[in-house]
């Protein structure tokens, strides 16, 4: 039998203030579990990034309009220069089809620099640079990811601290980062809080024979 905590203690979540230096490489594919041909990247402000993040004018409510038109939902990513957990969270999170897979799918992906100085506007309509908007939603520490109502019109002249629906502070394993967009997806937050709907889905896996935490222990194919 699997206890409660190990579903928890599986998938602490891990963040940083103060990043140490990043790395880039290749992750290639040689088994359905992997993105083929997958390479995490850095861009010239120093953050790891993905070709299929939202490339929009950080107008929060547009891309929310945007993400909802497309049936999806959206979420923004807050990451820093030299984070550790980011770079762990593009090279190996994002490296897995089935993680890679279920966001491009459900989600739109807006990535913010947490020290930015980048022009966003929040929901509300006010105007600031991203590392303001980051003061005003109370982001402390990369990666931080916000996720929001699934309409404009639960957003309407209000902050992204007011109507945010889930925030995952920090990183978490493969197998808790994935069910967390499921959480959000299936808009479970409505019913209950995180560590309930994993500890329900994990049992539920276990006990028809799967192995809940197989995500986290699959080896990441080398170049």
């Amino acid at each position: 039998m699997i206890e409660r905590r190990q579903f928890l203690i599986g998938g602490g979540a891990a963040a940083v203030a103060l990043g140490a230096g990043g790395l880039t490489g290749p992750a290639r594919a040689s088994n359905p579990d992997w993105v083929p041909g997958y390479r995490a990247t850095v861009d010239d402000d120093g953050l790891h990034t993905q070709p299929w993040f939202h490339q929009g004018f950080l107008d929060m409510k547009e891309d929310l309009a945007e993400a909802a038109a497309g049936g999806k939902r959206l979420m923004v990513i807050w990451e820093q220069k030299g984070c550790p957990y980011c770079r762990e969270m593009h090279k190996r999170n994002l490296a897995l089809r089935p993680i890679n897979d279920y966001i491009r799918e459900h989600f739109l992906v807006v990535q913010l620099n947490m020290w930015g100085s980048r022009e966003t506007t929040d929901f509300d309509g006010k105007a600031m640079e991203e590392k303001a908007l980051a003061r005003r939603w109370r982001v402390n520490f990369t990666p931080t990811v916000n996720f929001f109502p699934p309409t404009v019109a639960e957003v309407e002249g209000k902050s992204g601290l007011e109507v945010e629906v889930a925030r995952m502070p920090g990183y978490l394993k493969p197998a808790h980062f994935l069910t967390y967009m499921e959480f959000v997806r299936d808009e479970g937050y409505k019913k209950e809080d995180f560590q309930r709907y994993l500890l329900t889905k994990f049992r539920a896996i276990h006990d028809k024979g799967g192995d809940p935490f197989r995500l986290d222990k699959l080896t990441r194919p080398q170049s």
